[in-house]
């Protein structure tokens, strides 16, 4: 074996080398411009299933199988610029922005979600509605063209600027990315589940619809009622205040990480 491995390096020339970490660096590139859009989760599903289909093909010598993977994978390369086109077309626009591919300082999740809850507050008090949603994991990229683009530092003003009755943005949603108000008036998801209150307005069941299909946390404000809510997976928590608004939020943010103050009786269902 060590002879195989010392013969293959022989083989290695200048020009395999480059041709190696061509091929890497298409695969980073691609990898860290559709990090910011649900397409990510199906590109790894899809090197997944690939792998294990070539991997199961040859260690059980499937030659049937085999064969479908090969002539299967070459269709698979035409279709993946057709489903992604639109991840690659913003991927482009990306690139050609500067300091696009500077990264930014560590962001402090903890202010950012106590500027949120103490403008939720905020709003409340003036009966302003807002719907406020916390990016994660999983990208809302396709959510955030739909709205007005600001990429703006977050802070308890500019978010009730946004959400106040005459601002031309205050319909719609504000999605947060690290510390950044990335857009304002973006479209969301309503859920459609028969099991909600009938009380519940639009901005509850996007908020709610958002939290089904993703990972992210929405904090919702009535301008009916002057309450605050937090949505995550799909389930509502209402009628809280900014100190208990602030606590759910770190709570979910972070489920690993107790926080005291908060009684079983504030989480009510929808």
């Amino acid at each position: 074996m060590l002879s195989a491995f010392s013969d293959l390096l022989s083989h290695f020339t200048l020009a395999s080398i480059l041709d190696i970490l061509l091929v890497a660096l298409m695969f980073f590139g691609l990898f860290y411009f559709v990090q910011g859009t649900r397409a990510i989760q199906l590109l790894r599903g899809i090197l997944l299933v690939v792998f294990l289909a070539i991997l199961a093909s040859s260690v059980f010598h499937l030659t049937a199988f085999n064969w479908l993977i090969r002539n299967s994978i070459p269709a698979l390369l035409v279709a993946i610029p057709v489903i992604f086109q639109p991840e690659l077309r913003r991927a482009l626009e990306r690139l050609g922005r500067p300091g696009a591919l500077l990264s930014r300082r560590p962001t402090s999740y903890a202010q950012v979600l106590n500027t949120i809850a103490h403008a939720a507050g905020e709003l409340a008090q003036q009966r302003f509605g807002a719907l406020v949603v916390i990016e994660r994991s999983t990208g809302l990229q396709d959510f955030v063209d739909t709205g007005v683009l600001l990429d703006a530092q977050l802070s308890s003003d500019l978010l009730l600027s946004i959400f106040y009755k005459n601002s031309a943005l205050h319909d719609g949603a504000v999605i947060v990315r690290e510390d950044r108000v990335v857009a304002a008036a973006c479209m969301l998801p309503l859920s459609e589940s028969n099991d909600l209150d009938r009380d519940l307005g639009t901005r509850h069941r996007a908020a709610i619809g958002i939290t089904e299909g993703t990972d992210a946390i929405a904090v919702i404000v009535s301008e009916e009622r002057g309450d605050m809510a937090v949505a995550q997976n799909g389930r509502l928590v209402r009628h809280l205040d900014e100190g208990e608004l602030s606590r759910v939020l770190y709570r979910q943010y972070h489920p690993s990480k107790p926080v005291s103050g908060i009684g079983p009786e504030v989480e009510k269902k929808s």
